[in-house]
């Protein structure tokens, strides 16, 4: 099965996957080959993909959408970056930004709300991938 990562930018990822684990909206979804026809809204998280040999890549991913169609998934989103390129207290200063956003507008409360999801969500897979780091996985 093929999975494929394009933002605004570029193709982020063209890779075979053996079982792919995407951060939805409203969850984590498991994808594997001969998956049924799915569209679906990408939350931020973390994007799991486990090649055929077992070893599993990740990369954050901030929003969009994520397709099934035949063996392949198309995602198409705002960010993505491999997990490995996160920064713990990068992540944590983000957070601290977003948090102190003004939000005294509905359209602004709405701005710093999303972006408090989106950041937190980082945070979640910086730490993630530095305990894994850190107990040599």
């Amino acid at each position: 099965m093929k999975c494929i990562i394009v933002t605004p930018e570029k193709t982020v990822l063209d890779t075979e996957t053996a079982f792919t684990v995407l951060p939805l909206i409203d969850g984590e979804y498991g994808i594997m080959p001969h998956h049924a026809p799915l569209v679906a809204r990408l939350g931020a998280g973390e994007l799991r993909i486990t090649d055929s040999g077992g070893s599993v890549t990740n990369y954050y991913v901030e929003g969009g959408f994520a397709e099934v169609i035949g063996d392949t998934i198309n995602l198409l989103t705002m960010h993505a970056l491999p997990a490995s390129e996160l920064d713990v207290a990068r992540a944590e200063e983000q957070l601290e930004k977003a948090l102190a956003r003004p939000g005294d507008t509905p359209e602004l409360a709405k701005i710093r709300q999303e972006k408090i999801y989106s950041r937190r969500a980082r945070l979640r897979v910086a730490h993630r991938v530095a305990d894994a780091a850190a107990k040599g996985r």
